[in-house]
C-alpha cells in the first residue's frame, strides 16, 4: 500500500460520510484553518502547551511528509480538515502516534477511524508498536486507545500518562476484531 495515495470513505456516527486520506503539501490553508477551529484546551491537549501559531520549521515539519518515517492522514468533511492523525517513527518497529479532532466533531468516532487506518498502514509498514503521551485528563483518546483492540500498556510518569499498544502481525486481527 502506497500511504501517500491513501484515500478511503468512512461514515461517522452522525451518519456523515467523510473522506480519510493522505495529508497533502497542498493542504497548507485547510489545517491552518483546522488549527483557528480548535479550542484552547484542544490545542492544548494535542500540543500539551498553548498553541496558536506555528514557526515556519514546525510548518515544514508538519507539511512535508514522506509517509515512510512520518506518515499523516486528515479527515475531510464538507471540504474542510476536522481531523488528523500522524505517526512518527521513533526507532526501529516503533512509531509515536497523536491525533486531533476539532471541537465540534469529537465523539463522532473520527480518532477511532483515524486509529483503525493508522494500525493498517503502521502494520503495512512493518512497525510492532505505537506509542502515545497523552495528558491524564484526556479521557477520550484514553478510551480511543483501550477500544482499538491492540494489546495496550499505560503508565504514568511525569505527570504524563505513556501508552504502548502491540500491532498484530500481518493477517492477524486486533484481539477482540472478527475478521470480515
Amino acid at each position: 500500500m502506497d500511504a501517500s495515495e491513501y484515500s478511503t470513505l468512512e461514515t461517522l456516527r452522525s451518519g456523515q460520510r467523510v473522506e480519510i486520506r493522505a495529508q497533502r503539501v497542498s493542504d497548507r490553508a485547510l489545517l491552518r484553518e483546522a488549527l483557528v477551529n480548535l479550542s484552547e484546551e484542544a490545542r492544548y491537549r494535542r500540543f500539551f502547551a498553548p498553541k496558536r501559531s506555528f514557526t515556519p520549521k514546525e510548518v515544514d515539519f508538519y507539511l512535508n511528509i514522506d509517509f515512510v518515517n512520518h506518515v499523516a492522514l486528515v479527515v475531510v468533511m464538507d471540504g474542510a480538515i476536522v481531523g488528523g492523525a500522524r505517526y512518527i517513527v521513533s526507532e526501529p518497529g516503533r512509531a509515536e502516534v497523536a491525533f486531533s479532532v476539532d471541537d465540534s466533531h469529537q465523539g463522532q468516532g473520527i480518532a477511532s477511524a483515524l486509529m483503525r487506518h493508522l494500525v493498517a498502514i503502521a502494520r503495512d509498514a512493518g512497525l510492532n508498536e505505537l506509542v502515545a503521551e497523552v495528558l491524564p485528563g484526556n479521557a477520550p483518546m484514553l478510551k480511543v486507545f483501550e477500544r482499538s483492540g491492540l494489546s495496550m500498556r499505560q503508565w504514568r510518569e511525569g505527570g504524563v500518562v505513556h501508552v504502548a499498544l502491540g500491532l498484530p502481525r500481518a493477517g492477524r486481527p486486533p484481539a477482540g476484531i472478527q475478521p470480515k
